[in-house]
């Protein structure tokens, strides 16, 4: 067990002002961003198209292409993008790539009525998760690559600050979102929705913009590495030809991370670790896919959305977020996911008194406060966590395997969340109590291998 020295409170708010930090933070908002679009924004078009909760409910399964995206990780790792790579880096030309295909995604959009076309609104609305989700394994290993190998401190403020970008994006892109729609509806526009997708664009042409200053570094070494590990595996066969050559490709790129991961950690604290990945913030997935479409039935108007779920929770998880980094920080992250975990379960519960009082701004505040707290605090605590896990020899791929695993709980099994608020015949509060219990199998799972997890804590 290594003592770790516990900073002074100065010395770790010290930390998020390194440059590299402001970096970190656009990157975490172009992650964090494209959720906007298949989620509240797609969600909330759909309902007031008519569409049911359960129609709404399911749509939400092109989230899972989040939870497969380490299956393409090693081959975005190797393959270089024609033009872009040579011209503004291998991380920078994948995540450009994709996110033109949310552009020209958005203005397919702007042109088609759901009510008339869902399938193909579905159809768009997955492609914009695939480039999301192949985007967000090159943002996090550039996010990661940021920072030095043995820089503990700075990685712990740089999930943080992700963090805070992610947020920052998915918030402030939700807020712009919600009063383009509702100002284009007040003045008359039929497809208002569409019209509020095309300044969606103009969002994304602006952190591509923001890009260009993100420099890469590392690029000759990881190469290097990935040559070493084909080096081994093509030297265990006599001859050298196609068949040994693929084999020898698909085996470093595809098998190293893998074995590496299992290696490490033994086989079954990794299995702990990926079932407790899976579940931990399953509960707020339910409470976060349902949650507009609850503030909307209970009759809060768009705006009332924008101001209290959008403005003031970015602000509310903005603040926590970098106090949930310095808290990890200070009391390490073990504690902090414990910590976060319980806090998730409580104020899920603030919903079902929302839910079962009369309509109250004050209340709706207050829930959407705390709620974010816990987010905040829970979410600094999982990226710092899944970050110290990961061999920095097979960074994008190991990241992008634990992310997808985490997001897989989140998306495949929230989706149900409509058609379970429909079973409960609309008890909305009784749906928040189910969700507050949600977080107990996966706490259960890291108090049992809380001792035998080998973090590089420094």
């Amino acid at each position: 067990m290594i003592e770790i020295k516990k900073p002074s409170f100065s010395e770790m708010f010290s930390i998020y002002f390194d440059k590299r930090m402001i970096k970190i933070l656009l990157l975490g908002a172009i992650s964090g961003f494209p959720w906007v679009l298949i989620g509240s924004s797609l969600s909330l078009w759909l309902k007031e198209d008519g569409l049911s909760r359960s129609t709404i409910g399911w749509a939400g399964l092109i989230f899972g292409v989040y939870a497969f995206n380490y299956l393409w990780a090693p081959l975005i790792d190797r393959i270089q993008i024609p033009f872009l790579t040579k011209r503004i880096g291998h991380r920078r030309g994948w995540i450009v790539s994709m996110q033109v295909l949310i552009l020209i995604s958005l203005f397919l959009w702007s042109i088609i009525d759901p009510s008339e076309n869902l399938a193909l609104v579905i159809t768009v609305g997955l492609i914009i998760a695939v480039a999301s989700a192949t985007q967000d394994i090159t943002v996090d290993a550039l996010r990661i690559e940021q920072i030095g190998e043995n820089e503990g401190k700075s990685m712990a403020a740089g999930a943080a600050m992700a963090v805070v970008g992610w947020w920052s994006g998915y918030k402030l892109g939700g807020v712009i979102s919600l009063f383009s729609a509702e100002y284009l509806q007040k003045i008359g526009f039929e497809n208002y929705w569409q019209l509020t997708f095309l300044i969606l664009g103009v969002l994304v042409i602006l952190m591509n913009i923001g890009l260009m200053f993100v420099e890469e570094t590392g690029s000759i070494e990881r190469q290097n590495k990935q040559k070493e590990s084909d080096k081994i595996i093509s030297n265990k066969f006599e001859k050298e030809n196609i068949i040994t050559k693929f084999i020898t490709w698909i085996g470093g790129t595809i098998g190293g991370p893998i074995l590496s991961f299992f290696k490490k950690n033994g086989f079954s604290i990794a299995i702990g670790i990926l079932g407790f990945v899976f579940l931990f913030k399953v509960g707020e997935a339910f409470l976060g896919r349902m949650s507009i479409i609850f503030y909307k039935e209970i009759g809060f108007s768009k705006s009332d959305i924008a101001i209290y779920s959008k403005t003031l929770g970015w602000v509310t998880t903005v603040l926590f977020t970098l106090l949930g980094g310095l808290f990890v920080i200070r009391s390490g992250v073990l504690k902090a996911m414990f910590f976060a975990g319980i806090l998730m379960a409580s104020t899920n519960l603030l919903f079902s008194v929302l839910a079962w009082s009369d309509k109250s701004e004050l209340l709706f505040a207050v829930a959407v406060i705390f709620d974010d707290i816990a987010a905040a605090f829970a979410t600094v605590a999982f990226v710092a966590f899944i970050s110290l896990l990961v061999d920095r020899s097979y960074t994008a791929t190991q990241y992008a395997l634990l992310a997808s695993i985490g997001t897989a709980g989140r998306t495949t099994l929230a989706s149900s969340s409509g058609a379970l608020v429909d079973w409960l015949n609309g008890d909305w509060g009784t749906f928040f109590i189910l969700t507050a219990l949600m977080v107990i199998p996966s706490l259960i799972i890291l108090w049992i291998m809380r001792n035998k997890l080998q973090l590089s804590e420094k």
